[in-house]
């Protein structure tokens, strides 16, 4: 009965709506749902009511979560979960911060070390090293020598040319025999040996340190200078014997008035040239190992190094020596090299260039002397070995019409 009712009922409402609201024709075969029988069959009905009582429990009662976390005597929840949030926030800007702050801290050391970095290269480049100062002063001591050498060089072949052309005043003005006679003198009055002795030619009777020097190549080049004035007065010596130990007697008066003296003259003045030559050669050696200049003291520390004796005073030959090997043996310069700066080291490289430009134009120098002496030996050997076939009479000197 009661389901007839409801049948009943939902069958009178249905024909009320269509009326009251003009609804359309119901089709046999559309479906029919009942939401509220679909949630109950589902069980989905009974998950909205277990979720709507956990809500009402969480919110009041003795479940409720808000009274599990106090009873609000420091505030209640949500002004502590605040003031939590709040303080959580407060340390994190707080490490932020700090962070910023070494950060920064960092930056400005670091910025400040490589300015710190810069400087020192900035110094090292424009700064002068020490031993580019030593470089300089050994620079400007070879170029005072050099000055001083050739200065010595020009007194001695200005004094050889005149012995050699016979000049007035000179051995052999009066022939020959005059230079042998002087030749002979100097070598007993300085260079006395033990044969000169027992001849009794030596006046003081004694044994000679220099004997013989006059004659032996190490008076020339020994030592790379030459420690006294006596030393200097052997070499010059030494070359006289080398090159032309006596002069030929000077060509004068009526001698060369004749033909026959003047075809002599002109033999005499290619002699003398040659002779110039070869002696002016020697003459710049010796000039080079004369005393000239005074050594730094870098210089005269290397000596020392060397174990060789100490002097004050070098000449352009040694300077030029020590400047060279002190490069490559000095124990002193090698440790500078290890520990300096590369604009120092740029700047070594660039003097010993130098000096090596230096050394060059020396050696160009000599060469072009050594060629001028090849050349003499090649004329002078032509000269020699010239012979005509035939003696040729003297061609008549007539018209050609």
């Amino acid at each position: 009965m009661r389901r007839l009712h409801l049948a009943g009922s939902a069958a009178l409402g249905i024909v009320v709506g269509a009326v009251l609201f003009n609804a359309p024709q119901a089709l046999a075969d559309l479906p029919v749902i009942d939401p509220a029988s679909i949630l109950e069959e589902t069980g989905i009905l009974n998950v909205l009511q277990t979720i709507s009582t956990v809500e009402n429990d969480v919110k009041s009662g003795i479940n409720s979560i808000f009274g599990a976390l106090g009873d609000n005597s420091f505030g209640t929840v949500q002004q502590l979960l605040q003031e939590g949030f709040t303080q959580t926030s407060n340390y994190l800007k707080g490490q932020i911060g700090a962070i910023q702050q070494i950060t920064d801290a960092s930056n400005t050391a670091m910025s400040q070390f490589r300015l710190a970095v810069r400087d020192a290269q900035i110094r090292d480049e424009h700064t002068p090293s020490p031993a580019a100062c030593v470089a300089l002063d050994g620079g400007v001591g070879t170029q005072s020598a050099a000055v001083n050498a050739f200065g010595m060089y020009q007194a001695l072949a200005a004094t050889h040319d005149l012995r050699g052309e016979a000049g007035p005043s000179m051995p052999s003005y009066y022939g020959t025999a005059q230079g042998v006679a002087s030749n002979a003198a100097n070598h007993v009055a300085l260079y006395c040996d033990a044969n000169d002795q027992a001849a009794g030619l030596c006046s003081n009777g004694q044994s000679n340190p220099k004997a013989d020097a006059d004659q032996r190549f190490s008076s020339l080049f020994g030592s790379g200078t030459y420690p006294d004035q006596p030393s200097v007065v052997a070499a010059k010596d030494y070359a006289i014997n080398l090159i032309e130990p006596a002069a030929p007697g000077a060509l004068r008066g009526d001698q060369l008035a004749s033909i026959a003296g003047q075809d002599a003259a002109m033999r005499r003045r290619s002699y003398n040239a040659r002779m110039s030559l070869a002696q002016s050669f020697v003459d710049q050696a010796i000039a080079l190992q004369t005393s000239s200049v005074p050594l730094t003291a870098t210089q005269q520390q290397y000596l020392s190094n060397l174990g060789l004796p100490a002097q004050q005073n070098g000449s352009l030959y040694q300077v030029m020596q020590i400047e060279a090997e002190r490069r490559i043996s000095d124990v002193s310069w090698a440790s500078w090299m290890q520990s300096a700066p590369p604009a120092s080291v740029e700047r070594e490289i660039a003097i010993e260039l130098a000096q090596t430009n230096y050394l060059l134009w020396q050696t160009f120098k000599v060469a072009l002397q050594t060629g001028t002496i090849s050349a003499t030996q090649l004329a002078q050997t032509a000269e020699h070995d010239f012979m005509p076939t035939v003696r040729m009479p003297a061609p008549a000197m007539t018209s050609a019409n």
